[in-house]
């Protein structure tokens, strides 16, 4: 072969080889601006693809894991400019009142629950709803009290010593001007007898009329005079210089209750700053209930404590729930269709998932009502503030459970 040949040979050799390589990696070969004067044109490419590298479809597929990764994870520790006030509730006798404790509700630096980054200074309270006169009520709530409805002290006095409630929430519904229209002076009474049944703190609720609660808690603030009573509460509705001038003089507490407007409690907050120090304010943004707007309750409480922790001072107060707004949803206490279950555990289930819906918001003072419910939300928060740890074992169990 003469040397011409060979060296033609030899640059077709490479031609095919240029051409199985880019078959190989693209799938395909375009030419532009070629032109090829041949007789006859053959490729020959099997010869050479032996010897090339298999395309990536041919690959062998990697093995499957067999168990999932176990990796260590450290969520990013933040911190906040914000910090909530701290909210004494109650008077012991040193302190000028008969409680056998006091209360103390907010001091949070971080989201509720974020332990990664802070636990909670203080447990969220929860408190129990007792009313001064016989008031229409679910059945699942109604056999627990039926033989108390018509006295407030014991009902409070059960609460307490058989379900374990931190402390009382007394509504005076009867001093209602459409109901009993019961004087100041007989409400006053009412609180005197519940305060002498029972040790704990006492919260204080009165019909919702801005008229009559206000003469109502002036009179009763004066009566308990030291005992540092939670008044719930007051509103934008009222006479603010009044109603605080009489939580100051008498050494209380009071509920700032606006609904759903974080501008509102703004402004409500700033009122009351005239005349009371933030530690004597607690805020209510208004709940409602699992069906009737639970998903904005939540909201605007979780925006009202972010707000609060990103340096809003005038949100930084501890935040108060009505959970037994929970009964007013229908679903809770009427008779239904058996698939929505008996109506003597969806009530107490609904009062429940309501409650802990807004503990992750950043509640930390509770009006309840049912004992089941209180029993559940009490258990949740002494588990989510204990020390006691998850073992990862049984979290990997879990995962590895979803594979079968």
């Amino acid at each position: 072969m003469s040397e011409e040949e060979e060296r033609k040979k030899k640059f077709l050799s490479e031609i095919g080889l240029n051409i199985a390589k880019l078959l190989n990696d693209f799938g395909e070969v375009e030419l532009e601006n070629v032109e090829i004067k041949v007789s006859d044109l053959e490729f020959w490419i099997q010869p050479i693809i032996a010897g090339l590298t298999p395309p990536k479809a041919l690959v062998s597929p990697k093995a499957k894991p067999k168990e999932i990764l176990k990796e260590e994870f450290h969520p990013p520790v933040m911190s906040y400019p914000g910090k909530i006030v701290e909210v004494k509730i109650g008077a012991t006798k040193s302190e000028g009142g008969t409680r056998g404790k006091t209360i103390v509700i907010g001091g949070e630096t971080t989201p509720a629950f974020y332990l990664f980054e802070s636990p909670p200074s203080h447990p969220p309270v929860i408190s129990i709803d007792v009313f001064d006169t016989k008031i229409p009520l679910a059945k699942a709530v109604k056999i627990h009290v039926e033989d108390v409805l018509e006295d407030p002290a014991e009902w409070a006095k059960r609460a307490v010593e058989k379900w374990g409630a931190d402390m009382i929430n007394l509504h005076l519904v009867s001093i209602d001007p459409l109901l009993k229209d019961t004087s100041p002076d007989e409400a006053a009474k009412t609180v005197e007898s519940v305060l002498q049944a029972v040790d704990v703190p006492l919260s204080v609720g009165g019909c919702g009329d801005p008229e009559k609660d206000l003469k109502v808690f002036e009179k009763v603030a004066e009566v308990a005079a030291g005992e540092n009573i939670l008044f719930n509460s007051v509103t934008l509705n009222m006479d603010i210089k009044k109603m605080a001038e009489a939580i100051k003089k008498y050494g209380h507490t009071v509920i700032a209750f606006t609904p759903m407007n974080m501008d509102d409690a703004r402004e409500l907050n700033r009122k009351l700053y005239d005349f009371l120090p933030k530690e004597k304010i607690v805020m209510d943004t208004t709940t409602a209930a699992l069906g009737y707007g639970l998903d904005y309750a939540f909201t605007v409480m979780e925006r009202t404590r972010l707000a609060a922790l990103m340096g809003d001072s005038e949100l930084q107060h501890p935040l108060s729930s009505g959970t037994t707004n929970a009964w007013a949803a229908r679903e809770a206490w009427m008779t239904m269709d058996p698939k929505w279950g008996p109506k003597e555990l969806r009530g107490p289930i609904w009062e429940t998932i309501t409650a802990l819906t807004l503990l992750l918001a950043g509640v930390d003072y509770f009006m309840m009502m049912h004992p089941a419910a209180v029993k559940t939300v009490k258990e949740v928060i002494r588990k989510l503030t204990s020390k006691e740890g998850v073992e990862a074992e049984k979290v990997y169990a879990w995962i590895n459970s979803l594979k079968k």
